[in-house]
């Protein structure tokens, strides 16, 4: 039997389709790198906006804790002396000895308003972004712990009470103030990031958020509390202050990669002074 013979061509891929299937594969490469590099690049930003929040919510419950313990121990454990002084907080909150601390009641305002100045910021004391809190922390002596936004630092510092001495004086910013909590634009984001009003339409309204906000025991109830600066002038000061409202906005350090707008975290707490004896 004779073998058949014949031939069959063996055909291979054409050059358009190789150049078809090539430009196929750099596609799906292209679009796999680019979802990657959204990727990391959400990642980092979301990164930062977490260390952002991390540090924003330590540094608030701190502030909660000073103002909860603020006024301790009371002027009962007074015991005559002038070195007893010392060993109690004259007043819950406290401000410059130019502006009568601690005697001279004073009146709590904003924007540097009120009569509790300081003399170091030149604004007032409590205000809107500086609070000196009087208080007994480590249970030996009382002491003076002051809050103070320095651009968009808010700073932190404690300093011993001596008798006679100067609240304002002793925690001058440039001796006993550190950095405590970074990135804090309450009172810079709207006139230095305009972006900051486009991409938080609701909390911006083109002027500062106060830091600190304050509630006065009303001696007219109902109710048994109201804003400090509602408050009538027997009331409105700080001896009388119940709670502080702490609003703490911090930005990420970098803006969002894929839009370019800043990051924020908005972060709402309130310290009560728990001490009635003040």
């Amino acid at each position: 039997m004779k073998r058949a013979l014949g031939s069959r061509n063996q055909r291979g891929f054409t050059l358009i389709e190789l150049l078809t299937a090539l430009g196929i594969f750099l596609l799906i490469c292209g679009a796999a790198f680019t979802l990657l590099t959204s990727s990391q690049q959400r990642y980092q930003t979301e990164s930062q906006v977490l260390n952002s929040f991390q540090e924003a919510r330590l540094g608030l419950d701190q502030i909660v804790r000073d103002v909860n313990d603020s006024g301790f121990p009371p002027r009962t454990f007074d015991d005559g002396t002038t070195a007893g002084a010392i060993q109690f907080a004259s007043v819950p909150f406290a401000w410059s000895a130019g502006a009568g601390y601690p005697a001279t009641a004073c009146q709590i305002g904003t924007a540097g308003g009120g009569t509790c100045t300081t003399a170091t910021a030149g604004t007032s004391s409590p205000g809107d972004f500086d609070l000196i809190i009087e208080t007994n922390p480590n249970s030996t002596q009382v002491q003076w712990i002051r809050y103070q936004l320095q651009g968009t630092t808010l700073m932190r510092g404690m300093a011993q009470k001596a008798v006679g001495s100067d609240p304002d004086t002793a925690t001058t910013p440039s001796v006993v103030l550190a950095p405590f909590v970074q990135n804090v634009v309450n009172n810079i984001c709207p006139p230095q990031l305009p972006t900051c009003q486009t991409a938080y339409p609701g909390l911006f309204g083109g002027n500062p958020v106060p830091i600190f906000a304050y509630s006065c025991d009303n001696s007219l109830r109902p109710p048994p509390t109201i804003s400090c600066l509602n408050a009538i002038t027997a009331d409105n000061s700080p001896a009388n202050i119940r709670e502080v409202n702490i609003t703490l906005i911090v930005a990420a350090p970098l803006p969002d990669a894929a839009t370019g707008q800043p990051r924020l975290v908005v972060l709402n707490g309130r310290g009560r002074r728990i001490n009635p004896n003040q």
